[in-house]
């Protein structure tokens, strides 16, 4: 198996170490950094909490991770008993959870804007390369343009249908994947959580970061933005209160050992996107930064702006692999 997955984005977070107390600049109370860390749909999670009561934050962390594990349950791609897996296996949903439609809803509107460059139906193109890179002695070179053009020929976002609870596929054997905008769909659902239990000072990574408020002195949260081919360096640096930040590159997932074919699809060609370019995106929430992200590296550069702007985007930077940082700005 030469599949390689390894994180999704390359973002970098400096914050206070947990457990250094810091005074909250109203009232002067002492506040700790209370945190969790686990996995959401594979990527890797964080809860950075800052607190003056650790019980009741641990309170609110729990209540947070029953609704990334009831979302999980929703939109993993790799359980059989999810609703999207239910959908791409017998084509229709009739139930479908009201989560389920508010996100798909979204990707097809992005879909729409983008031209078609960001579709969630991508995932039978998807399948064909993981299929051919886990057998055993795969061609090095992809698959075979057949097999890449008839999976190609499902793809559509316009062929996906909603009305009401009920969402079907107007072709038999197409797929829908969901994964450029869940874990930002999560990471705001859980936010929204923790904020109801009373927080109001937080980094929320569900796969995807979002800030809430600043720290505790006032100062933002930092977010570094790595370079894709050396993944130890920043090159450069954002302040963030009450934004969320996405990064999409190629190398999140390489379906080789060299690198040649990643998990971003050309819905156009079926070919894939370099694996060392990176666009990172500035959002006011999780959700529209994490697609956004995906659409935008995939967007040739005269259309990111217009794009960018239509989605909701607030910024977006590029990193090549030689660490050259552009800048689109809404």
């Amino acid at each position: 198996m030469t599949v390689q997955i390894t994180r999704r984005r390359l973002i970098t977070v400096a914050a206070a170490a947990a457990g250094l107390p810091l005074l909250l600049k109203a009232t002067g109370a002492q506040a700790r950094m209370v945190t969790w860390e686990g996995t959401t749909l594979g990527a890797p999670s964080s809860i950075k909490l800052f607190a003056t009561d650790e019980a009741k934050a641990r309170t609110a962390i729990q209540a947070a991770l029953a609704e990334l594990e009831r979302l999980e349950g929703i939109f993993s791609v790799y359980r059989a008993d999810t609703a999207i897996s239910r959908l791409n296996r017998e084509g229709k949903l009739d139930d479908a959870p009201a989560d389920f439609v508010a996100l798909l809803e979204k990707s097809l509107d992005l879909a729409r804007i983008s031209g078609g460059r960001y579709d969630p139906t991508i995932q039978p193109v998807w399948q064909t390369y993981f299929r051919h890179f886990t057998a055993a002695n795969p061609d090095p070179n992809g698959p075979a343009q057949r097999d890449l053009d008839a999976a190609l020929a499902l793809v559509g976002w316009q062929n996906v249908e909603i009305s009401g609870k009920r969402v079907a596929f107007t072709k038999p054997d197409m797929g829908l994947t969901l994964n450029s905008g869940a874990q930002g769909f999560i990471t705001d659902k859980v936010t929204e959580v923790l904020r109801s239990h009373g927080f109001d000072r937080m980094l929320v990574d569900m796969g995807e970061p979002r800030a809430l408020s600043t720290r505790p002195d006032g100062t933002a949260w930092r977010i570094g933005i790595a370079n894709p081919a050396d993944p130890s360096q920043a090159v450069t640096e954002i302040d963030v209160v009450d934004k969320a930040i996405s990064t999409s590159g190629g190398y999140g997932t390489l379906f080789d050992a060299e690198g040649r074919f990643t998990h971003l699809i050309d819905t156009k060609t079926g070919t894939t996107a370099p694996a060392l370019l990176g666009v990172s995106v500035v959002a006011d929430t999780a959700t529209i930064a994490d697609g956004l992200s995906t659409a935008l590296l995939m967007t040739p550069a005269e259309r990111q702006h217009d794009v960018l702007t239509q989605a909701g985007g607030l910024m977006a930077l590029t990193v090549t692999p030689q660490g050259v940082v552009g800048k689109v700005e809404a």
